[in-house]
Formats: structure tokens, C-alpha cells, sequence
């Protein structure tokens, strides 16, 4: 058995990884890569691996650096199972269609852009429809967590609550390998996007038996989270502070989970009496869809959401909060001069709606832009973390002026201190060998990899593009 490193190897985007043995092969998610748009562009283009010769997809999760790459992979003649766990597959009906439609828009907006303003960019072609969508959700196998299921010859996986997002799985894949005295099964564990303990609406991850060797991510591999009850002592002053300044508070945010979880924390706060009279606009019609997702699987909660919503005190939901699907009252949003708080997609500032109210807002220093997760290179949200005096929004350079906060405490990603701690527990409970560190930069993956050392896990790698271990 061979695994080869295709994408999120020494970066966090574009997450593929293929199992080979003599009989099968089998890909680990299939993500979309973000980034430089021409980079992307071609990246997201050229999958580096050949559709037809794999047997099957096992996909960690819905967010569209795991999952945004399927309809090129169906597009380019997969047509093979792709096997996920049930919220992931209801999820991935509403953020791929979404992604389609984004990509559809914005590839409008931007091609009139250079025609009207002749703005010094390339024409912009979607990489693909809804009906390639359509052919990705046809092809999805629903498998509940704990329940395990042959994905190709040779080949079995479980899914394991993950506790990163909704429906997030840790995956155990057992592939079996001939030998003279009969035949040996070694088991590969893939944790995806890995969570935190003791978050809000989730689950703790889980802890897998019998794991001979990990792909585990690496984001955050180099630091320590704030304790979440710190974090939201953060937001507090940061609303404060912007309610002060007559300003608005613009939450990039990953529709999946960071939504839900920002949306928990301000009624936390508004419980506790340390809200300003601000409202909250939830302006993403994907997260108005994914909300409403999230009330079918109660089965991913943990105790204390599961008893919030049995009576009836939803978190999602309270006086403050205006879901806002229609594009016109998106528009009058930024047309009031009344201090709110602007929840958006995507993530990491490089389409929808938010990228408009970033170009509303960003030029004055009454507002605030807050960054609650992950922000790769090269994206609008990362060159806003930096805090660049000027930022590049629709072709056009705009003064940064508007106050930036970090606050990655709100992150669904395990940190430096839980990678360890889930490595060890794999290693208490089977003959854990290699470890390879995927999904994270350079640095984090030095710094965890000594981490890791200094905890006796001595078969540490971070494998580049393109290289294959054994397993």
C-alpha cells in the first residue's frame, strides 16, 4: 500500500490524498484550491490525479477546500461511489450548488468589470455548473458514523465523529494485504479537518482503535487557541469598541460551523447582558440553507445543544438576528449608516456576498473587519490579516482603514496542544507508526513535528506535492 500526497501537502487548500494497492485506489476528499486567482485557477483545473482510475472517493467533510474539487473530478469522467457521512452529504447539496452559483456570478461580475472599467484582469470562466453538481450528489453514498462499508477491493472504512464541523469524519480506512501465511489488514486513519474539545454544538472528536498509521491535518501546529469563553470576552469589546464608533462589524465566515458557532457566541452575550443594541445580519443565503441543515442532524450534537433546542431556546435564533437571503436587502445593508454586525461568506474574503460589504466598508476606520479563522496565502483574507495599507477588491487597490481583529480562537481547527494529545491517544490504543502532516504550512509543520517528537511520536513526516510513502 502507497499513499501519494496530491493536494493540501505543506498548504491548507485543496485537500486530496490517494490510497493505492495492487487491486485499488481510492482518494481521500477532493478539494478545491485557493489561492492566487491564476494559480487557482490552473490548480483547480488539473486535479493530478486521472478520474477514471479511481475506484472510489471517502470525503471528510463539506467545506469546499475537501469538497469543492467533485464536480471537476465527475466533469473529468469519475463515476465511481463517493462515500460521506449523511450531514456531510446533505451539506454538500447546498455548498456545491452554492459554489456553482458564486462562480457563475462572479465570473459575470468580474467580465463586465474589465469590459465596462477595462480592469487589468483575465476573462473569468466558472469551472463548472450545477448539473456537474447534480452528478457529485447521484454518486454520494450516505454512511452513518461507526458503520462500516466496503469502498473498493480490499478496501473498508468506518467513519468517526471528527468534531470540526457538521457531519465531519474521522476516517478508518482497513485495507487488507496479501501475504504468504494468508493476509494482514493494516488500518490508515484520516482525520480531515480535526476539532476541538468541549466547543460549543459539537461533539469531541473521537478517539480510533488499532490505527497503524495517520494523515493528520496541521493547521494550527504551531499555537495554542484561546479558551472560548476568552475569545468571547474579545468579541464583546470588539462589538463595544465598533458600536461606540456609529460602525460595522464584518465577520468573514465560513458558512459551515464558524456561522453557527459566531451566532452562538453573540447570544451568549446578548444572555449575559454585554451586547450592544446592534443587529446581527446573516448575509448568505448558503448559511441561511446550512442553518436550517443543521436543525435535521441533531444526532452530531453535543448534550447541551441537543437540550437547547428540545426547549425551544435555538441558538441560532434570537430577536437580533435577520437571515437575509434576497440580494436587494444585502445591498441596503451597506446603504445604512446604522452600527450592525454583517456575518458573510466566504471564509476567507475571495467571493460573495462578504467581498461587496468588505468594498462598502473597508476605507473607513468606524468599522471593524474581525477574522475568525484560518486565512491561506495569497487570499484577500489573509492580505487583510497582514494588515497591507491597500488591498486589491473587484480589480480595484482600496485603503485598508477599518480596524482588523484576529481572533482565531473561534477556530474549529484542533491546535497544537489537541494534534498531539489525539496522536497519543491513537498510539495508546494500536501500533501507531508513521505520522504525516497534511493541510498546514511549512511552519506549523516544523513546530508540530518537533512537538510530536518531544511526545515520543518519532515517524514524523510532512510530505511535499507529489510524494508517495508506504504505508
Amino acid at each position: 500500500m502507497e499513499i501519494e500526497f496530491v493536494g493540501a501537502a505543506q498548504t491548507v487548500t485543496g485537500s486530496k490524498h490517494l490510497i493505492r494497492t495492487k487491486h485499488a485506489a481510492v482518494l481521500l476528499d477532493c478539494g478545491m484550491f485557493q489561492g492566487r486567482r491564476k494559480e487557482s485557477i490552473a490548480k483547480n483545473q488539473d486535479l493530478g490525479v486521472d478520474p477514471r482510475a479511481i475506484d472510489s472517493v471517502i470525503l471528510s467533510h463539506a467545506h469546499i477546500d475537501h469538497a469543492g474539487a467533485l464536480p471537476m473530478l465527475v466533469k473529468q469522467g469519475f463515476d465511481g461511489p463517493i462515500y460521506t457521512t449523511p450531514a456531510t452529504r446533505d451539506l454538500c447539496a447546498v455548498m456545491l450548488e452554492d459554489a456553482a452559483l458564486i462562480q457563475a456570478n462572479d465570473a459575470r461580475f468580474i467580465n463586465k468589470s474589465i469590459e465596462r472599467d477595462k480592469v487589468d484582469m483575465d476573462p473569468v470562466e466558472p469551472l463548472y455548473t450545477e448539473q456537474d453538481v447534480m452528478r457529485v450528489l447521484e454518486q454520494m453514498v450516505a454512511v452513518p458514523y461507526r458503520r462500516t462499508v466496503h469502498v473498493a477491493p480490499g478496501m473498508r472504512v468506518t467513519f468517526f465523529d471528527a468534531g470540526h464541523v457538521l457531519g465531519s469524519a474521522v476516517s478508518a480506512i482497513d485495507v487488507e494485504e496479501p501475504t504468504r501465511d494468508g493476509g494482514k489488514t493494516k488500518r490508515v486513519v484520516f482525520t480531515g479537518d480535526l476539532g476541538r474539545k468541549n466547543m460549543p454544538i459539537l461533539k469531541d472528536p473521537e478517539i480510533v482503535d488499532g490505527a497503524h498509521a495517520l494523515l493528520t491535518e496541521s493547521t494550527y501546529g504551531d499555537r495554542l487557541h484561546k479558551p472560548i469563553a476568552a475569545m468571547e470576552d474579545d468579541l464583546a469589546n470588539v462589538l463595544d469598541r465598533t458600536y461606540k464608533r456609529g460602525g460595522k462589524v464584518i465577520i468573514p465566515s465560513f458558512a459551515l460551523e464558524r456561522a453557527q458557532e459566531i451566532l452562538y457566541a453573540l447570544n451568549e452575550l446578548k444572555r449575559r447582558g454585554r451586547m450592544p443594541k446592534m443587529k446581527v445580519y446573516v448575509d448568505s443565503p448558503l448559511t441561511v440553507k446550512i442553518t436550517d441543515i443543521f436543525r435535521l442532524h441533531p444526532e452530531c450534537y453535543d448534550a447541551e445543544t441537543r437540550a437547547l433546542i428540545r426547549s425551544n431556546d435555538s441558538p441560532f435564533d434570537f430577536e437580533e438576528v435577520t437571515y437575509v437571503s434576497a440580494k436587494e436587502e444585502s445591498i441596503a445593508i451597506d446603504a445604512s449608516s446604522d452600527p450592525c454586525v454583517i456575518i458573510s461568506a466566504s471564509g476567507m474574503c475571495e467571493a460573495g456576498r462578504v467581498v461587496h460589504h468588505l468594498k462598502a466598508a473597508i476605507e473607513s476606520p468606524k468599522n471593524t473587519v474581525c477574522i475568525v479563522g484560518f486565512q491561506a496565502p495569497h487570499t484577500l483574507g489573509r492580505r487583510i490579516v497582514e494588515r497591507r495599507s491597500r488591498v486589491r477588491i473587484f480589480g480595484v487597490e482600496r485603503d485598508l482603514r477599518a480596524e482588523v481583529v484576529v481572533m482565531n480562537g473561534f477556530s474549529a481547527h484542533a491546535d497544537q496542544r489537541d494534534l498531539v494529545e489525539y496522536a497519543d491517544g491513537l498510539k495508546e490504543r494500536g501500533p501507531l507508526g508513521r505520522i504525516a502532516l497534511v493541510h498546514g504550512e511549512n511552519g506549523a509543520q516544523k513546530a508540530l513535528i518537533a512537538k510530536m517528537k518531544e511526545n515520543g511520536l518519532d515517524d514524523v513526516v510532512a510530505p511535499r506535492p507529489g510524494d508517495i510513502i508506504e504505508a
